[in-house]
């Protein structure tokens, strides 16, 4: 898809960005312009006049915006980035083509970017990968290395007034520190000093086509760290030529916990974490709950470790780590008690760790969950039905609205009502309302005093302020 784009011959070139303000592209296009490059861009959510502070933002800080209608693309120099799935009738598409301009996905730049980088950690794996990014991108700006960041989720630390949407951070360009995904398999484009693996589980693609996709990022990276609590993970070690390993369920990896000095609390988790190459053991005080979080943790440090950093000042860094938008998010508690949390949980293994996250601590959970479209739900619907019912206990609540849809073709013949029978059916205790505004008179109706409100879904920024749209209801 390059088309014409040679490696190194993107220096300073001017990129425009089709679907600039998308959790994907966002991040990339700060990094693009931090690096140099003149940056515009448009986006059907600001021609529908949704999330306007975004696009404001953007505009008030040099991105130029245009409407979807081609105008934007003016000069053969431009190169289009664009979604490999965008057809060739959108505007900008069709305007590039007809001047000439090359094309490159969002992954081909980012990793043109990221490859360029003197030292690079790349993170991939089914889930976790923006909160691990988040925590050794926190480390190493601690650790002095001002690293350039590439994640799919706001990170607080540097989120502020300036740059409220940080889900990039530029830095001095020598440190890379990316996600990487593997559901297109662009995975394969990255080569990393230091490539972390956390997990491999079905998602997107078929476990036999992730054996080779993971097998092959394990053996191209400088120095691979991987989890081995996960057994399809720790199968790629054999790929490796010597990795650093880690797991809390693993007493053999590199990186450990002694399982007696774990300790959950309702907004944290403690631990031991023992590095077992030098027999030594450093106290871990993370500020956010779940044993998914504890594993994050010791994924962030053994990378911290690859990079050459101790595994006592990373975990000591990660005390001061304040988290991810959208990753178990406290929006607040009301007067009387009740807690809505804004998360970013949409496929079974994402929704089970929030959910055992909310059962570790006592109170009644509702969980409202907004699929992310039709396909996905139709995909993945049967293992979301089993991971409601499952996880959740018989005073605890499930609410699903209906499907996002943006428009389009998609066949929408299976919605949210068939997930909502098959969790009844499983024996756990579900409701279909169909509109998201009802959704939340109907949970505001229903809380009590002690409830927990977990506000879940994926691909729609409008769910952190229907989350405090929740909260403002409260009693």
């Amino acid at each position: 898809m390059d088309n014409g784009v040679e490696t190194g011959s993107l220096a300073g070139r001017p990129l425009f960005f089709c679907g600039i303000g998308g959790s994907g592209m966002l991040p990339l296009a700060q990094i693009a312009r931090g690096l140099g490059h003149p940056v515009a861009g448009s986006d059907r959510s600001r021609d529908q006049g949704r999330t306007p502070d975004k696009f404001v933002w953007l505009e008030a800080n040099g991105f130029a915006l245009h409407p979807q209608d081609g105008s934007g693309v003016t000069s053969p120099d431009q190169v289009l980035i664009a979604s490999a799935a965008i057809e060739d009738t959108v505007p900008e598409v069709a305007r590039a083509k007809e001047l000439g301009c090359a094309r490159l996905s969002r992954a081909e730049l980012l990793s043109r970017l990221f490859n360029a980088a003197d030292f690079s950690v790349a993170i991939g794996g089914t889930s976790g990968k923006s909160t691990v990014t988040g925590m050794i991108a926190w480390i190493l700006t601690e650790a002095g290395h001002d690293p350039t960041v590439m994640n799919g989720a706001v990170m607080k630390n540097f989120a502020g007034p300036q740059n409220p949407f940080a889900s990039a951070r530029v830095g001095g360009g020598k440190v890379f520190v990316s996600e990487v995904d593997e559901s297109d398999g662009s995975i394969a484009l990255y080569r990393p000093t230091v490539g972390v693996l956390l997990n491999v589980s079905l998602d997107h693609k078929s476990i036999e086509e992730l054996r080779v996709l993971f097998g092959d990022y394990v053996a191209t990276a400088g120095t691979a760290v991987i989890n081995m609590d996960s057994p399809e993970a720790a199968y790629l070690v054999q790929r490796t030529e010597g990795a650093v390993t880690f797991g809390i369920r693993a007493p053999e990896a590199d990186i450990t916990v002694d399982p007696d000095s774990v300790e959950q609390v309702e907004r944290g988790i403690r631990a031991a974490v023992i590095d077992n190459r030098a027999r030594e053991a450093y106290p871990l005080i993370l500020p956010m709950p779940g044993l998914h979080n504890l594993s994050n943790a010791l994924a962030a440090i053994a990378a911290a470790s690859a990079a050459g950093i101790g595994v006592g000042h990373a975990a000591y860094a990660l005390r001061s780590f304040a988290g991810l938008a959208r990753r178990f998010d406290v929006i607040g508690t009301s007067a009387s008690g009740i807690t809505v949390i804004d998360d970013f949980g949409h496929n079974p293994e994402k929704c089970a760790a929030t959910l055992r996250t909310l059962k570790a601590t006592p109170g009644r959970v509702i969980a409202f969950f907004q699929p992310h479209g039709y396909g996905p739900l139709r995909q993945m619907g049967t293992e979301l039905a089993q991971t409601f019912a499952r996880e959740l206990g018989p005073d605890d609540l499930t609410i699903l609205c209906d499907p996002v849809y943006f428009g389009g073709t998609v066949d929408r013949s299976e919605g949210s009502g068939r997930i909502v029978d098959l969790i009844n059916a499983a024996g756990g205790k579900a409701e279909h309302v169909a509109s998201r505004e009802a959704c939340g008179e109907r949970i505001a109706a229903l809380a009590r005093p002690g409830d927990r409100i977990a506000v879940m879904g994926a691909r729609d920024d409008t769910l952190t302020e229907f989350a405090r749209s929740i909260l403002a209801r409260l009693p």
